[in-house]
C-alpha cells in the first residue's frame, strides 16, 4: 500500500497549486488575491530592485572591460538612455498594462489571429533569455565574490561552476518549498547592499580626493588614446550598447505592478493609484540606480588598474568589491561580499518568479503548455535543468554571458518602445509618438550594436525561441482534440428551444454551415439529414451552428444564442474551432437535460491530410470525425457519450 501511495503523493505535491488562475503562485509576481491588500510602492521597488541593484555587482567591471578609460563617458550615455528613454516607455507600459501582463501584452494585442500569437512566442524567448541568463550570471558573480574573499577556504579556488550550481539548486529548492515573504526579504537586502555600496563609494570619493593627481592621469591616458574630446564622446556612443545590462529591471518593474499597493478608490477597470505609485516606483529606482553608475564608474576606474578588469583579475566581476577590500578592509569586504552574494542570489529568485509568471500566463492559455505548467514546482525543476545546462555550457563565466543578458533586456526594452509608440500614435498624441519612435530606434541601434559585438546573446535566444515555438506547437496539436471550453452558457431562447426539444425524448442536433440563410436551404439540409442518417420521424430537430471568432486562440467562454428564423430553431455560438466547440456543447446539452444528445453530420469532400491542417490552423475541416474524437476523450464511458451520425 505504501508504494502505491508514494507515487500518488509525489504527484499531489508536485502539481499542488494547480488551477486556472495563471499567475496565482507563489513567486513574488505572482497576482496577488483578491482579499490581498498589497504594499507600498517603495517596499516593492526593493523587490524590483533585487534584480535592477544587484547589477552594481558587475556593472562597472563589465564597463571598464568595454570601454576602458572611457568607462564614465560611456556609462553618461548609458543613464541619458535610461532616463530620457527607458523610464518613460515603462512609464507608459505601466498606464498601458496595469496588472503585470507587461509590453508583451501590449504587443499581443496588436496582430490578430496566429501572427500575434508567433510575436508573443518570439518575445517569450528573450524573456527566457533575460530571466534564465540573470539566474546563472547572477550566481557566477555570487560565486566569484565568494572564491576571491581572502577568508575563503583555499579547496574553493577555481571552484567558481560547482559554486555557482550550489546556488542555483538552492533557490530551486526554496521554491520548491514556497517563496513566500519575499518582498520582506528584498527590503532588507537592498537596504543593506545600497547602504555599503554608498560605504564604498564615499571611500572611493575620499581616495580621490586625498590623491586629484588621479583625476589628470585618467585624463591624460584618455586624451592621448583619443584625438579630441569629440573623438572620445564618438568612441562612448559606440560602446554605450555593451553596458545594457546596466538598463535591467525595467521589464520586471512592471512585472511586479499587482503587488503595488495603490489608491482606495482603483477598480480592476481603473487601477489608478496603482499606475501612479508603479510610475514612481520605476522613476525612483531609475534615479538611484543611474547616481550609483556613475559613481561606481568613476571610481573604479581612477582608483583600480585596467589590468585587474582582465579575466582572471582580482576586479573581474567584482569591482566594487574589490575596491572595498582595499580601501575598508578585509572585515568590512567580506561584509560587503556577503551582502553582494546574497542580492545576486536573490536577483536570480526575482527573476526565476517572472519566469512562472510569464509561462502560465500566456503558453497554457494558447493550448501551447500541458496544463502541468500552471503548477510552480514542475516549472521550477524544469528551469533549473536549463540553468544548470546554461552554467555548464558558459563555465560559470560572467563576461561570458553578459551578451546574452543583453540581448534579452534590449529586445524587451525594443518591444516595449515599438509598443508604446504605436499606443501613442493610436491615442492621438502626435508628439508622444514621435519621441517613442526616437526611442525606438536608438534601441534597435543598440540591439544591433550588442548582437554583432557579442552573437552569443542571439544564439542563445535562439535555441530558446526554438526551444519555445516547438514544444509549443507540439503541445497545440496534441491538445487539438480536447474541448477547449471554460465554460458554456445558454441564453434565455436556446434555453427554452432546448426545454421543448428534450420534452420529446433525446435530443437530435443537426450541425449546419452558418452560411445557409434560407428556409429552403434549411428545409433541404433537414431532409437530407433525416433520410441520410435516419432521424425519427416527427421528432424535433435543433440547428447548431458555429462561427469561428480566432481559431488561433485555444480555450474560450461559450456563449449559445437561440433563434427561430427561416422555419428552424437555432443554437449559435461562436468558438475557437468547430468540432471542439460542438463538442463541447452537447456535453453542455446532456447536463442540461439529463439525456444522451444525437448530432447528425455530413461527410466533407477532400483530402484528410488537407483537413487536418485546416483543423489546426483554421479550426474546421473534416468536422465530423474530430467531433466524435473529441467526444471519446472527453466521456470515456460511451452509454453518457454523445452520438456521432454521418450521412
Amino acid at each position: 500500500m505504501t508504494d502505491e501511495r508514494t507515487p500518488h503523493r509525489a504527484r499531489t505535491w508536485l502539481l499542488e497549486g494547480l488551477s486556472e488562475q495563471t499567475a496565482r503562485h507563489p513567486g513574488p509576481h505572482g497576482t496577488p488575491p483578491a482579499e490581498h491588500t498589497g504594499h507600498a510602492w517603495w517596499r516593492v521597488m526593493c523587490l524590483t530592485g533585487v534584480d535592477y541593484f544587484s547589477t552594481l555587482g558587475y556593472q562597472p567591471g563589465i564597463a571598464a572591460l568595454a570601454a576602458g578609460l572611457l568607462s564614465p563617458l560611456a556609462t553618461l550615455v548609458l543613464i541619458a538612455l535610461t532616463l530620457l528613454g527607458a523610464l518613460p516607455v515603462y512609464r507608459r507600459v505601466a498606464r498601458e498594462s496595469p496588472h503585470g501582463e507587461g509590453s508583451i501584452a501590449m504587443l499581443e494585442r496588436l496582430l490578430p489571429w496566429w501572427a500575434g500569437k508567433l510575436l508573443v512566442l518570439v518575445l517569450l524567448g528573450f524573456a527566457a533569455t533575460d530571466f534564465m541568463i540573470t539566474i546563472t550570471l547572477s550566481a557566477a558573480d555570487a560565486s566569484a565574490h565568494v572564491v576571491e574573499n581572502p577568508f575563503a577556504p583555499h579547496w574553493l579556488r577555481g571552484e567558481n561552476v560547482w559554486i555557482t550550481l550550489v546556488l542555483v539548486g538552492a533557490l530551486g529548492a526554496v521554491f520548491l518549498k514556497g517563496f513566500r515573504e519575499a518582498i520582506r526579504v528584498a527590503v532588507v537586502l537592498v537596504a543593506l547592499y545600497l547602504a555599503l555600496n554608498l560605504t564604498v563609494l564615499a571611500a572611493a570619493v575620499w581616495q580621490v580626493a586625498a590623491r586629484p593627481v588621479a583625476v589628470d592621469n585618467w585624463w591624460e591616458a584618455a586624451t592621448a588614446s583619443h584625438s579630441s574630446p569629440l573623438a572620445m564622446v564618438g568612441v562612448a556612443l559606440l560602446v554605450f550598447p555593451k553596458l545594457a545590462l546596466g538598463m535591467s529591471g525595467f521589464e520586471t518593474g512592471v512585472a511586479v505592478m499587482p503587488q503595488v499597493r495603490g489608491g482606495a478608490s482603483d477598480t480592476y477597470e481603473k487601477p489608478e493609484g496603482r499606475i501612479r505609485d508603479t510610475r514612481r516606483l520605476l522613476t525612483t529606482a531609475a534615479v538611484i540606480m543611474s547616481c550609483f553608475l556613475l559613481l561606481s564608474s568613476l571610481a573604479t576606474t581612477l582608483l583600480i588598474p585596467q589590468e585587474a578588469f582582465k579575466a582572471g583579475g582580482p576586479a573581474n566581476g567584482r569591482a566594487l568589491a574589490y575596491l572595498a577590500h582595499e580601501h575598508l578592509g578585509e572585515v568590512f569586504g567580506t561584509v560587503y561580499d556577503v551582502s553582494t552574494i546574497a542580492i545576486l542570489w536573490f536577483a536570480g529568485a526575482s527573476a526565476l518568479a517572472g519566469l512562472l509568471n510569464l509561462v502560465p500566463r500566456y503558453l497554457p492559455r494558447y493550448g501551447m503548455a500541458p496544463e502541468w505548467t500552471r503548477a510552480v514546482r514542475p516549472l521550477v525543476l524544469l528551469f533549473f535543468a536549463i540553468a544548470v545546462v546554461i552554467t555548464l555550457w558558459f563555465n560559470a563565466d560572467v563576461d561570458a554571458q553578459s551578451g546574452a543578458y543583453a540581448t534579452g533586456v534590449l529586445v524587451l526594452m525594443l518591444s516595449a518602445s515599438f509598443a508604446s509608440t504605436v499606443a501613442a500614435r493610436r491615442g492621438g498624441h502626435r508628439a508622444a509618438s514621435v519621441g517613442f519612435g526616437v526611442i525606438t530606434a536608438v534601441f534597435a541601434y543598440t540591439l544591433v550594436t550588442n548582437v554583432v559585438e557579442r552573437p552569443d546573446g542571439i544564439k542563445i535566444a535562439t535555441l530558446f525561441i526554438l526551444g519555445i515555438l516547438l514544444t509549443s506547437f507540439a503541445s497545440r496539436v496534441h491538445r487539438a482534440f480536447e474541448l477547449r471550453a471554460a465554460t458554456v452558457t445558454f441564453d434565455e431562447t436556446a434555453l427554452r428551444l432546448i426545454d421543448a426539444a428534450a420534452a420529446e425524448g433525446p435530443l437530435r442536433v443537426i450541425a449546419n454551415e452558418p452560411e445557409e440563410h434560407s428556409t429552403r436551404e434549411y428545409r433541404a439540409k433537414e431532409y437530407s439529414q433525416r433520410e441520410q442518417t435516419h432521424i425519427p420521424d416527427g421528432r424535433p430537430v435543433l440547428f447548431l451552428e458555429v462561427f469561428v471568432s480566432d481559431s488561433s486562440d485555444f480555450t474560450t467562454d461559450l456563449t449559445v444564442h437561440g433563434d427561430e428564423k427561416h422555419g428552424a430553431r437555432r443554437l449559435r455560438v461562436q468558438g475557437a474551432g468547430v468540432p471542439n466547440t460542438i463538442a463541447a456543447v452537447l456535453m453542455q446539452l446532456r447536463e442540461r437535460t439529463g439525456q444522451v444528445p444525437h448530432v447528425y453530420f455530413n461527410w466533407t469532400e477532400g483530402h484528410p491530410l488537407g483537413h487536418l491542417i485546416r483543423f489546426l490552423i483554421f479550426g474546421d475541416g473534416e468536422v465530423a470525425p474530430v467531433t466524435r474524437e473529441v467526444l471519446r476523450r472527453a466521456e470515456p464511458d460511451m452509454a453518457r457519450r454523445p452520438r456521432v451520425h454521418v450521412g
